[in-house]
């Protein structure tokens, strides 16, 4: 683990009952999913063609998003293409002042918190409204979310309390779930009715018909692209998939991956804009073509935002999203952000792992995101410290005399190692590890000592 997130991870989620609390909370979303594939006879076969239909998507994304242009302008919609995150908020910023919007209703997107559009409104006068629960709790708390598909799983219900009695006026010490999301309910009733415009990202972009479509568990953003005369999707290039078929291929995995339901509670696909409206789609690169042009790396596109890997990272788990530092937490987090992310931490955040490969064994499109760790891992600049270990290593393994004194090395240092204290140039990693029991004698010693046993 990168230390900056060892430290993050520490801070923000310590040990003890809050971490304790947060292990459980997303190991049962692992569970939920396991119990969801184990119900669906197909689920192996469905994750193969999948994996096709995105890997086909990929291959052909220059034709595709193409397509999807054509089909979605055919349908009365807008086609902006925005290169990085900077032209993202300036199309979305120069739509809304087009319209004289002012009040924003936002359905949940992690492009946009990737490309940080919500800042940028808010520093030119426009309010901007998150109306999934989750971001809305996390935007109360002037928090980013820690969680793809769950923004506030690392808050409890009296931290929520807490929240609304401030911000919301809820009664004070309410920790009831109803009564709370009542509560919640009533603030962005009347946000909905009163908003300018509604944005809004997108699970996936059919080419075929130029259809955006959007799964949720709330139908908040129903409510958002209904009520408002303007509407504005982002998302990123990587969402655009060939054709309905493989859309319903798709659907029966997101959900059973993500909460073990077989299929979210809304799914709204839309075409064009409504009677008197106008939708405008804003599809981002952002990075994303760079990454599509390496060939050990570009499956990482065909994530569809599920959330599993992550509820089954040992990582993850202990550490809560907050500690990665970017928008996307977890496995796929990692191996997306040394391409998509700037700064010379998310070029550390592949050694944020175990490579135990439980995120490649659960992903619905059987991204092989653990060798993508390895990987990324290898091309990551290394500091003196990793190169003179690295030197040292090799050294060791590159004889049976090396590897023997680094052995009897280790065996006399390694009751010294164990203890944590400052000077230790081992602190950083013990401070969340236990080193094994002492290993006594040499493997080689206690074999030639059993062959001398053994003889008459």
């Amino acid at each position: 683990m990168s230390a900056a997130l060892d430290g993050r991870a520490a801070r923000l989620l310590p040990r003890g009952p809050r971490l304790s609390a947060h292990d459980a909370a997303v190991f049962a979303l692992r569970a939920k999913r396991d119990a969801a594939a184990r119900a669906e006879p197909d689920f192996e076969r469905l994750r193969e063609q999948a994996q096709q239909i995105k890997a086909h998507a990929l291959d052909h994304l220059d034709l595709l998003l193409e397509r999807f242009e054509a089909s979605a302008q055919r349908a009365g919609a807008r086609v902006h293409f925005a290169a990085d995150a900077a032209e993202l908020r300036r199309v979305v910023l120069e739509l809304l002042s087009q319209a004289g919007a002012r009040r924003v209703v936002k359905s949940k997107s992690m492009l946009t918190e990737e490309c940080g559009l919500n800042p940028e409104l808010e520093r030119h006068g426009i309010e901007v409204v998150d109306t999934d629960l989750g971001e809305r709790i996390v935007q109360l708390a002037h928090e980013p979310p820690s969680h793809i598909i769950m923004p506030a799983i690392h808050r409890s219900r009296a931290d929520i309390g807490a929240l609304f009695e401030r911000e919301l006026a809820s009664p004070p010490g309410d920790t009831d779930p109803a009564r709370l999301t009542e509560a919640a309910r009533r603030d962005l009733r009347g946000r909905f009715l009163a908003a300018d415009a509604a944005i809004t990202g997108a699970n996936f972009a059919v080419a075929e018909t130029g259809t955006l479509v959007l799964v949720t568990n709330e139908g908040n953003a129903d409510l958002g692209t209904s009520l408002p005369r303007l509407h504005v999707a982002c998302l990123g290039i990587e969402k655009v998939v060939p054709g309905l078929a493989d859309l319903a291929v798709l659907l029966r995995l997101l959900a059973r991956s993500a909460t073990g339901q077989p299929i979210s509670a809304y799914t709204s696909l839309l075409t064009g804009p409504g009677p008197g409206g106008e939708l405008h789609v804003v599809l981002v690169d952002n990075g994303r073509t760079r990454l599509l042009a390496d060939p050990r790396h570009r499956s990482a596109l065909a994530c569809i935002r599920c959330g599993a890997c992550l509820n089954t990272c040992p990582v993850y788990r202990r550490a809560g999203g907050h500690a990665y530092g970017w928008a996307l937490p977890g496995p796929i987090g990692e191996v997306l952000a040394p391409a998509l992310a700037a700064g010379p931490e998310a070029a550390r955040l592949p050694f944020a792992s175990t490579l135990c490969g439980s995120c490649s064994a659960v992903c619905p499109v059987k991204i092989d995101l653990h060798d993508q760790l390895v990987a990324w891992r290898a091309a990551a600049p290394r500091g003196w410290r990793e190169r003179w270990a690295a030197r040292l290593g090799a050294l060791a393994l590159g004889s049976g005399v090396g590897y023997r004194l680094a052995g009897g090395l280790g065996r006399a240092l390694w009751p010294l190692l164990g203890r944590r204290f400052a000077a230790n140039p081992l602190a950083g990693w013990l401070a969340s590890r236990e080193l094994p029991p002492h290993p006594g004698s040499s493997f080689r010693a206690r074999f030639a000592a059993r062959a001398r046993r053994a003889e008459p």
